[in-house]
């Protein structure tokens, strides 16, 4: 007979190291995810673009969390390869991966516009952040799981896309499609190895790079209010602990149920 201590159900990721992606905001899901793990007990790896990827780092510290920060182009194959290599070095070899980067999670605009009048290039930039950065960082940690033989995989994807759409988004919709499509292949392949993967699908939540309509949007969900980046952590830290280790291949949607609502004209 088994037995799991105290520390372990409260702990259940102690010892574990993690990759949290695109966590410079510090009102974004990527930081959110990156606090969730830490109260798990991991020693998590955090990434950016820029170098205010060292505040949230410094944020995290002072909550006493093993942690450390890098800044790196996830575009770059051979920086991708330098941070894992690095993490690797720093914190032991990465066990959790949560590949949240993409340009929505940046707080850039996405603005496609209707596919007629799509720039070509904002739609390979689009697809090259939202959905390539993924592919790179997997392919870069999956052998080190592989080795191992247990790993948790989670792509931060989006209701749009795979559920619903928007006119106008057409890139950001594809590319979001495009991960859970490498979700469920990699769910397929890594399954036998101990390796879960799966995503998260977040619908309308509340962040620092939230328009004001997207949160007016929030308002007409059946829980009459847009998410919290935590609500959307708590879902990646259950997906990524021992306690989901027979769930892969699967969206988990946090939309407040809004995607299951047919009529949005009575709305609050």
């Amino acid at each position: 007979m088994s037995h799991t201590s105290d520390a372990d159900r409260h702990l259940p990721l102690r010892g574990r190291t993690a990759l949290v992606t695109g966590a410079g905001s510090g009102s974004g899901i990527g930081f959110a995810a990156a606090r969730e793990l830490v109260a798990m007990g991991a020693k998590v790896a955090i990434t950016s673009t820029t170098a205010r990827i060292q505040e949230r780092a410094a944020e995290l510290r002072a909550d006493g969390a093993v942690v450390a920060a890098f800044v790196a182009d996830l575009t770059d194959r051979a920086q991708v390869s330098a941070l894992v290599a690095s993490v690797t070095d720093e914190l032991g070899a990465i066990e959790v991966l949560v590949n949240n980067a993409g340009m929505a999670q940046m707080g850039v605009q996405i603005g496609d516009g209707e596919l007629h009048a799509v720039d070509p290039q904002a739609w390979d930039r689009q697809l090259t952040t939202s959905l390539t950065t993924a592919f790179n960082v997997t392919r870069e940690v999956v052998g080190h799981m592989r080795e191992r033989g247990w790993g948790r995989i989670v792509f931060v994807s989006s209701v749009t896309g795979p559920v619903v759409a928007n006119a106008g988004s057409s890139a950001y919709a594809a590319a979001k499609a495009g991960l859970d499509g490498l979700m469920r292949t990699l769910a397929l392949e890594l399954g036998p190895r101990a390796i879960t993967v799966n995503s998260v699908a977040p619908g309308w939540i509340a962040t620092g790079s939230s328009t004001e309509d997207e949160r007016r949007s929030g308002e007409f969900t059946p829980v009459g209010r847009p998410g919290r980046t935590e609500e959307v952590a708590a879902a990646i830290g259950f997906l990524a602990s021992p306690a989901a280790s027979y769930i892969t291949g699967h969206s988990l949607i946090v939309d407040g149920g809004n995607t299951i609502q047919e009529d949005h004209a009575h709305g609050r």
